[in-house]
């Protein structure tokens, strides 16, 4: 079948879906209960077996289409390579770093300067607090990160695109 990384990403997380509802009906089936007499007569009440059987071989089933692609997306993930020649995993990891420099960044900004009064018994004073970096340059740091993760998402999207072979 011909698709790209972003539609087999999306058929994986469908496939999890259902194997996370597989899972929970192969819980549900797991018991076949029945009613024993004292004389040895057994009355089956509820019997799964067959649906266990049947969802098993479902969940089996997705559960091996969910390892093919996901081994599929991670090969063509280090296959696949930006124009500054980094694969998409590397970028992953360069694209991660990046924000959480951003968010570091972000918290510095958040920070501002501040005087206080401080009065004790014999003596007052004033404690000041000043950040030890100019907000402005700060600022123009975080703004040129957030523009080259925007750019590396962006060039992963492309190469999220291309078209493949693969078998599910």
């Amino acid at each position: 079948m011909k698709t790209n990384l972003t539609n087999l990403m999306n058929m994986v997380s469908e496939y999890e879906r259902n194997l996370n509802m597989e899972d929970g009906n192969l819980r549900k089936h797991i018991y076949t209960t029945t009613i024993e007499e004292l004389d040895g007569r057994k009355t089956i009440t509820e019997d799964y077996r067959e649906a266990f059987k049947n969802e098993f071989i479902e969940y089996n089933d997705l559960f091996e289409k969910i390892q093919i692609a996901k081994q599929v997306i991670a090969k063509k993930n280090n296959e696949f390579t930006l124009p500054n020649g980094d694969t998409i995993s590397d970028t992953l990891i360069t694209i991660n770093l990046l924000r959480k420099k951003m968010f570091l960044i972000e918290s510095f900004l958040s920070q501002k300067s501040s005087k206080r009064r401080i009065t004790e018994v014999n003596n007052s004073y004033f404690e000041a607090k000043e950040v030890n970096f100019d907000a402005d340059a700060m600022k123009e740091v975080y703004d040129k990160i957030q523009n080259e993760i925007q750019h590396l998402e962006f060039e992963i999207s492309k190469l999220n695109s291309q078209e493949f072979d693969v078998q599910l």
